[in-house]
């Protein structure tokens, strides 16, 4: 028996719905640029969080976690995930520079098809090596591509600006379509896991190359880049020129709550610092969706996860990561990166059906969606006005990280509360996404007025 039909057979019968049909991929919607949709025309919202490889090398008990992950996801609403294929665990090119091991292959089979009976599309990342020996960070090294090792580049410098690597790294793509070009599930290719992360070489112009030719061999799938936390003032002229490039599909950036960042921002609460980082990327009018790629919170200077995420048993750190983008103008949630050391120690998935409830039904291509903040004395209120829809996401200000998880203070109840909205269209409820309770509501003089609740609650008019 070959390891794919062995993973076939670890992969389970169908554990939700499959994608809607063979031809459906994701592209950026012809109806509205800030947004994305299937080749149908349907909307599509990702809806997921970076899932990048299970543990341990033992492909067998590695594809049962993985499976078991995605099963939790798909059954909460979740249609997305992200994985590096340049991780230990998929691989492909692990041995010697330029080859391509199929037995790996197999394993990337066996990951696309346990996704696809899922309805979940995955994002593939293609590279994360940010030197090529001698590097700092043993899981960032690849030594395989210096030319001490038989490799094509002198230096890292020389990986980027080098024709010989350039050349490689095209047979490369070359070797992917051939193998795996023409899939539906997957929701895009991207080139590399924070490029600027690497020290040398002219990774902008070599990203600029390198999309023109992942166009050329993926022509259905959507073609990507990313960036390291957009912590720092420095890296604001980067993260414009990579959000405005051509050929990269989507404005993506990555921002963490990390007391050792530079920018005051990524100290606050956390929906401020998601819905700040994507506002600023719809400043820019990139032309494209916005997604906030990779988020969660970690010790000073990525010093490794959060210390306190074992004490957000309620997920509030996720919830705000997964509304507040989406409510500031992003085209879909925020996408969570310790899906490892945070959402599955603490079974936090209930919170992506949370936001799948609270988007039910949503086109957002259709509604050409106008965000804005309302002033409030007690709540950040983030709004989103459409033609037919309006949603309303109200965070309580009294609450967030540091008075619930760092003081240990539960969260107010909050009573008596309205919002004043102007005149709202249609049919108007209100859901409370922590009970994942839905009520009918009333305006009056241009009020809602807002049932008892703690956190957060979103009101759907429309």
């Amino acid at each position: 028996m070959s390891l794919s039909r062995r993973a076939f057979v670890l992969a389970g019968p169908l554990a939700a719905v499959p994608l809607r049909a063979a031809d459906t991929f994701v592209r950026v919607s012809r109806r509205d640029p800030r947004y994305l949709e299937l080749s149908d025309g349907s909307p599509y919202i990702p809806i997921g969080l970076n899932l990048i490889a299970p543990p341990g090398r033992d492909t067998a008990t590695g594809l049962r976690v993985y499976q078991g992950w995605l099963d939790k996801l798909a059954a909460n609403g979740g249609n997305y995930v992200r994985a590096w294929l340049s991780n230990a665990f998929w691989d492909v090119e692990h041995a010697r520079s330029g080859e391509y091991d199929e037995q790996k292959a197999q394993l990337i089979d066996a990951m696309l098809a346990m996704a696809r009976q899922r309805g979940i599309r995955v994002k593939l990342t293609l590279e994360h090596f940010r030197s090529i020996g001698g590097g700092p960070q043993a899981w960032a090294d690849k030594p395989l591509h210096s030319v001490a090792n038989g490799g094509p580049a002198a230096s890292i410098a020389d990986f980027f600006d080098g024709e010989k690597s350039r050349a490689q790294f095209r047979r490369k793509l070359e070797w992917f379509a051939a193998r795996f070009g023409n899939r539906p599930e997957v929701f895009a290719w991207e080139l590399w896991n924070e490029v600027n992360a690497v020290r040398g070489g002219g990774y902008l112009d070599w990203t600029e190359a390198m999309l023109a030719e992942l166009h050329r061999r993926f022509p259905r799938n959507l073609c990507l880049q990313s960036l390291g936390s957009f912590d720092t003032d420095r890296v604001r002229p980067t993260y414009q020129r990579h959000s405005t490039m051509p050929g990269n599909d989507l404005a993506q950036v990555h921002r963490y709550l990390d007391l050792g960042a530079a920018l005051d921002v990524c100290h606050g609460p956390v929906d401020v610092l998601a819905a700040d980082a994507v506002r600023e990327l719809l400043a820019w009018h990139p032309g494209k969706p916005v997604i906030l790629a990779e988020s969660g919170a970690v010790e000073p200077r990525h010093a490794g996860p959060f210390k306190l995420y074992s004490a957000d048993k309620q997920g509030t750190l996720l919830h705000d990561i997964l509304f507040a983008p989406f409510f500031a103008g992003a085209a879909g949630p925020g996408q969570i990166w310790h899906w490892d050391a945070y959402v599955a120690p603490n079974d936090l998935w209930w919170h992506f059906g949370r936001f799948a409830d609270a988007v039910k039904g949503i086109d957002p291509p259709s509604e050409n969606f106008i965000p804005s903040i309302l002033p409030h004395p007690r709540l950040r209120v983030y709004q989103l006005r459409g033609k037919r829809t309006t949603l309303i996401w109200c965070r309580d200000t009294g609450n967030d990280w540091r008075s619930e998880l760092e003081r240990g203070e539960p969260p107010g109840l909050l009573t008596g509360v309205s919002v004043e909205v102007g005149k709202l269209r249609g049919r108007l409820r209100v859901y409370d996404p922590w009970p994942g309770k839905w009520s009918e509501a009333r305006q009056s003089n241009g009020r809602v007025n807002l049932p008892d609740f703690r956190r957060s609650l979103i009101v759907r008019a429309g």
